[in-house]
């Protein structure tokens, strides 16, 4: 029979850690539950209900391991404009092309959520979501805060500009191949690569689902190129600015580009979005 702290760890702490995916050395063996009461158990205790809680559990875990990669899957048709915004998902139609059960296509489902990809509508199903603009001030402000943050980096090396030339690369050959989205998926990778600068992984994985929702505000606009062809000169100048390591100008810029971005696409979001 185990001790009562470690039944409490089992009940409070490691089936929730369990069922988000953590792994048994993730598991502490002193532990503070979701009721607050803080608990310490032998570590010979602890792994033995890691054990124990694992061996009764393989459908759970291998359920909730496949919705995060069917959630994967969908969130990048997502991105590359395969289910553009306000489109219904088919329920049966992920779960055939993904041989997975409906319980577990739910459950990506409510992954995608929780990332604000999309909108589960009573009676109605599940649609790819429309940003707002609410939305789109908030997704600004923090590309502000954080991209303007890593154009300051002073570790930056000549790998670390790498992907921002390739990246401008990318775009200026989509352009005149006039494939206008594929301007705005390039336009991404750039300022991905302008706030991979920090050299945070945490600042990296944050932004990560911001750029899912800026590539659902540019799958929405009516007219990608009319917004994207003007600021591909603008990423030339701030990449070259980061290359001659010009910070404050690279930073006046890059604040410069994302208020008038800003300002233009909501123009442009009002205009098209809310009269279609």
């Amino acid at each position: 029979m185990y001790s009562k702290d470690c039944r409490t760890i089992l009940q409070y702490y490691v089936l929730p850690l369990l069922i988000s995916g953590f792994e048994p050395h993730d598991v502490p063996r002193a532990a503070t539950c979701t009721e607050g009461i803080s608990v310490v158990a032998p570590t010979s205790e602890v792994s033995e209900i890691v054990r124990i809680s694992l061996a009764a559990q393989p459908e759970l875990l291998e359920r909730t391991s496949t919705a995060g990669r069917v959630a994967t899957a969908v969130r990048n048709t997502i991105i590359d404009g395969t289910f553009p915004p306000g489109t219904r998902l088919s329920e049966p139609e992920i779960c055939k092309v993904h041989g997975a059960s409906r319980n577990t296509v739910r459950e990506s489902f409510r992954v995608l959520e929780k990332d604000r990809l999309v909108d589960h509508k009573l009676n109605r199903g599940v649609f790819v979501r429309m940003p707002t603009l609410e939305d789109i001030a908030d997704l600004y402000q923090c590309r502000r805060v954080i991209e303007c943050a890593a154009v300051r980096t002073l570790r930056r090396s000549e790998r670390d500009i790498t992907p921002i030339v390739e990246a401008l690369q990318s775009a200026v050959a989509m352009r005149d191949a006039q494939n206008w989205a594929g301007v705005g998926t390039a336009d991404v990778h750039f300022h991905r690569a302008v706030v991979a600068l920090a050299r945070s992984r945490r600042v990296t994985e944050l932004m990560e689902g911001a750029w899912a929702e800026l590539r659902l505000v540019f799958l929405a606009m009516g007219d990608p190129q009319s917004f994207h062809q003007p600021y591909l000169e603008r990423n030339r100048q701030i990449a070259e600015a980061l290359i001659v390591n010009n910070d404050d100008r690279a930073e006046r810029l890059l604040l410069s580009y994302l208020d008038d971005a800003e300002h233009e696409i909501s123009t442009m979001y009002r205009r098209h979005v809310t009269t279609t």
